[in-house]
């Protein structure tokens, strides 16, 4: 046997098939919290316009998995921290789960989906052990579920969990090895997943590493190099997604898993939120991840590229905001499938935007000309529209921080009147306010017009997605009246 044969077969043996071959493809998550959510047929076209291979969704959301079907897209699906407890509980209910949320769409609408996700970063420090208990039940009962299924072999189990799961005892990838206060449950999980011909899954953040220290060396975030590399005996690193991955390598090692597969489940750069969350960094960070990506380039510790799942597709204007203003800002395209940034993809191509997009009328809500920025009824108004509509880029070193008193009112008033669908009545504010058909935009802050959910809803056929629609509409008509009322009431003052 050749000595190239030879390597082959071994690779077959540490890995499972489908990761060998498609080791460095290119995957990105598609999250869904959003007001105005792009249409799912048109969210895959997206994806494979611009060569996206793969995606992760982060609960098994209906109209996603039925636009994905028969794409040819490998999915993997998330299971909400919040399912774990009952799952963990009953393999019953895993049983269920399966059936509804992967059976179901892989028989009936042909979705490829390979890997479900366990919970969500169920280990971060800040949740302070809730799902410590509930997560490796919950995984076991998964994988005996696709077992009965017939699926244990199509479909992989994992558990994607934040970066801060593993550590170093003397600042050096070398000295890696799993929190004390998991390491044995990382342990017992990681065993299961090798058992099972599984994979480990990682989220590594370069960004937040820079948000939660001031002083962190902003170059070392990005991989141009570093004026202050970490050498760590023969290896040095110039970058802090090498140093990080590679501590969790010297951790797997320690433990006996020299061969576990790692999948990379998210790795981006915000653009919006934060003063480091801009365009320009954002730009130079994903663009040199492709960059490794393109170039089948891995860490000195694995040479081989793990799978990487870009975050994210889209912004996401209802996402919480507890880490930060700029969780709503992940997206590598706008709400609306706009490009922010020029990208160069794998095959040498720019990124291409969302096509077949319906916007509402070209129109915006604004603090009327007549009303003074002293009237004492506007700061009620903006921090109602702030609560019910996305505010975050009007934040310290956003997009919209430099707007003057007027205009920073009148974009607050503006995201609420969009989110509202401009319904009439939700340009009301107490007669604060005006609408107008020239766009406000300043710079790069941009007031926006929102999808028009309801004409792309004409096309789909689908009881459940109208009835969600209904659902949001009430919401909507409930704020608006709202509104109204208080506009009424403050005219009879």
């Amino acid at each position: 046997m050749g000595i190239h044969a030879a390597i082959f077969w071994l690779l077959l043996l540490l890995y499972p098939f489908h990761e060998a071959l498609l080791a460095g493809a290119l995957g990105c998550n598609w999250g869904t919290r959003s007001s105005h959510p792009l249409p799912g047929d048109i969210v895959v076209r997206l994806l494979k316009d611009n060569g996206f291979d793969k995606v992760k969704l982060f609960e098994a959301d209906p109209k996603a998995l039925r636009a994905l079907g028969r794409s040819g897209i490998e999915v993997m699906v998330g299971i909400p921290n919040e399912f774990l407890a009952p799952l963990a509980g009953s393999v019953a209910v895993a049983e269920q789960w399966v059936t509804q949320n992967v059976s179901a769409y892989i028989s009936r609408y042909g979705v490829n989906i390979t890997h479900v996700a366990v919970g969500n970063e169920p280990f971060l420090k800040t949740y302070k052990g809730m799902f410590q208990r509930t997560t490796f039940p919950a995984l076991q009962n998964i994988q005996a579920a696709l077992i009965k299924a017939g699926l244990g072999r199509q479909v992989k189990a994992t558990v994607p969990l934040n970066a801060d799961v593993y550590q170093t005892n003397n600042q050096l990838p070398s000295g890696g090895d799993f929190r004390p206060d998991i390491r044995d449950l990382m342990i017992a999980i990681i065993k299961f997943l090798q058992d099972n011909g599984g994979t480990l899954t990682i989220n590594i953040y370069p960004f937040l590493s820079l948000y939660a220290d001031p002083n962190f060396p902003i170059d070392y975030a990005f991989f141009s190099g570093s004026a202050a590399p970490v050498v760590d005996g023969s290896i040095t690193y110039s970058n802090v997604f090498e140093a990080n991955y590679d501590t969790l390598i010297w951790a797997l090692e320690k433990n006996g898993f020299e061969s576990m597969p790692v999948i990379v489940g998210e790795i981006g750069w915000p653009t919006d939120g934060n003063p480091n969350a801009n365009l320009d960094y954002a730009h130079k960070f994903n663009q040199g991840l492709l960059d490794r990506i393109t170039k089948r380039q891995g860490t000195p510790k694995r040479p081989t590229p793990p799978d990487i799942y870009l975050f994210g597709l889209i912004d996401e204007d209802t996402k919480s905001i507890q880490p930060g203003n700029f969780e709503r800002h992940w997206g590598i395209f706008y709400y609306d499938g706009t490009v922010k940034y020029p990208l160069v993809l794998e095959n040498g191509q720019g990124l291409v935007p969302a096509k077949g997009i319906k916007y509402l009328s070209k129109q915006w809500c604004v603090l009327s000309p007549e009303r003074s920025i002293t009237d004492p009824a506007i700061a009620d108004s903006v921090n109602y529209a702030c609560q019910y509509a996305d505010c975050t880029s009007l934040g310290y070193g956003s997009s919209c921080n430099e707007l003057d008193a007027r205009s920073n009112i009148s974009y607050a008033l503006n995201q609420f009147y969009q989110v509202a669908d401009q319904q009439k009545g939700a340009c009301s504010f107490s007669n604060l306010s005006v609408i107008t058909n020239i766009d406000p935009s300043q710079g790069r802050c941009k007031f926006e017009i929102m999808i028009d959910v309801g004409k792309h809803e004409k096309s789909v056929n689908s009881g459940e997605e109208g009835s969600a629609r209904i659902r949001w509409n009430a919401v909507v008509a409930m704020v608006v009246s709202a509104v109204l009322l208080s506009s009424a009431s403050s005219a009879l003052l």
